[in-house]
C-alpha cells in the first residue's frame, strides 16, 4: 500500500523516500529473521530465557554483531527518508530523529558484547556500552510510535495506520515494564525474559515494516 505523492515534491526526493522505505522494510525483516534463525541454530541457546544480544557471545557471535550494524544502518536511512517525507507539521522533526537515533544506537551497540543474561544492569565496560545504546533503542521505540500516532491520526493518507501505531506504542511500553520485572530471578518470568524481549522487538519491527511499506 503506497501513499499518494506529495504535491511539489521533486523526483529526486520521491526516489529518496522510496529507497528509504525499502531500507526500512529490509532492515526490519533482516533483524528479526537473523536473530530467529541464529537462535534456533545456536547450540545451548534458549530463545525463551536468553536475550537477542546474547547471540553475540557464541562461537558465531559475529553474525549477530553484523546484524545489529546492518539493521542500524538501514534504520538510519529509513529515518532520513521519514524526515524527507514528513518535512513539515506534526512529528516532522522528533519522529524521524528518534528513528535515526535507533539506527545509530543499533550500529553503536553491535561491536560491543553484552554481559550474559543482563540487559539493564551491565557490569563490564563493553557490556555497559552495549547496555547504554540498547537502553536508548528501547526508550526511543515506544516514543517514536506515540509521536507518529499524533501525525497519523490527523493525516488522511496515514490515518489507516494510526490505530496500529498507538497499539504498538502501548504494547512496547507494557513490554518494557514486564521485561524489567522478568530480570528479577524470583519474579516467575525470569525464564521467559528472552521471549518478552522478542515480543517487543517483533512488535516494533513489524510497525517499521508497515510504515516503510507505504
Amino acid at each position: 500500500m503506497i501513499s499518494s505523492p506529495v504535491p511539489g515534491r521533486t523526483a529526486t526526493s520521491r526516489r529518496r523516500v522510496e529507497l528509504a522505505g525499502t531500507a526500512g522494510m529490509i532492515g526490519a525483516a533482516l533483524f528479526v529473521s537473523v536473530f530467529s534463525v541464529a537462535g534456533w541454530l545456536e547450540p545451548g541457546y534458549s530463545p525463551n530465557s536468553m536475550f537477542v544480544s546474547e547471540l553475540s557471545l557464541g562461537p558465531h557471535g559475529w553474525v549477530q554483531m553484523l546484524n545489529f550494524v546492518l539493521t542500524g544502518a538501514l534504520m538510519l536511512v529509513f529515518g532520513r527518508g521519514l524526515a524527507t517525507h514528513f518535512s513539515t507539521g506534526t512529528a516532522s522533526r522528533a519522529g524521524p530523529l528518534l528513528v535515526q537515533g535507533i539506527g545509530v544506537s543499533l550500529m553503536a551497540s553491535g561491536p560491543f558484547t553484552p554481559d550474559p543474561s543482563s540487559m539493564f544492569d551491565q557490569t563490564s565496560t563493553h557490556g555497559m556500552v552495549h547496555g547504554t545504546f540498547g537502553a536508548l533503542v528501547f526508550t526511543f521505540a515506544p516514543l517514536s510510535c506515540f509521536i507518529f500516532y499524533r501525525r497519523f491520526r490527523s493525516d488522511p493518507d496515514w490515518r489507516p495506520l494510526a490505530g496500529w501505531t498507538l497499539a504498538a506504542g502501548v504494547v512496547l511500553t507494557l513490554g518494557i515494564v514486564v521485561l524489567k520485572v522478568s530480570q528479577q530471578p524470583g519474579s516467575g518470568l525470569f525464564e521467559f525474559k528472552g521471549l518478552v524481549q522478542r515480543v517487543i522487538l517483533v512488535t516494533f519491527m513489524a510497525w517499521v515494516f508497515a510504515v516503510a511499506s507505504r
